[in-house]
């Protein structure tokens, strides 16, 4: 199964096993996150329901990307200034893409409130 997902304003297609540097996410190494903002999933030519899709990684190390030179420069003024930086980014490992858990619903504390407030109302 695959998923396209949104992270650090960028796209990314992933699937189980794949390795990904995004932009840098909170995390130490070792670190199991939920990638939320899923756009596209699915599997061969189907396409599944997007709400019903999770998608977990692995945080493999918190690393630099490779060096950007800025180099401003004005003809005939003696002006030139260089400068750069390397940007922080997350190097993830997919672990699972698939259907989400559904959370256990909390039907039975509230029928417990509401069999309460009758026998309050009685008792006044």
């Amino acid at each position: 199964m695959f998923a396209v997902v949104r992270t650090g304003g960028k796209q990314y297609r992933v699937a189980a096993g794949d390795k990904i540097a995004v932009e840098k996410l909170a995390g130490e190494a070792g670190d199991t996150i939920t990638l939320g903002d899923i756009l596209l999933a699915g599997e061969g030519d189907d396409i599944a329901d997007v709400a019903k899709v999770t998608v977990s990684a692995e945080i493999i190390a918190q690393a630099k990307s490779e060096k950007v030179i800025v180099f401003k420069k004005r003809r005939r003024h003696n002006y030139r200034r260089k400068n750069g930086h390397r940007q922080q980014m997350t190097l993830l490992r997919i672990t699972a893409v698939g259907a989400a858990e559904k959370p256990a619903k909390k039907a039975a504390a509230k029928k417990a409130k509401t069999e309460d407030a009758p026998a309050a109302a009685s008792v006044e």
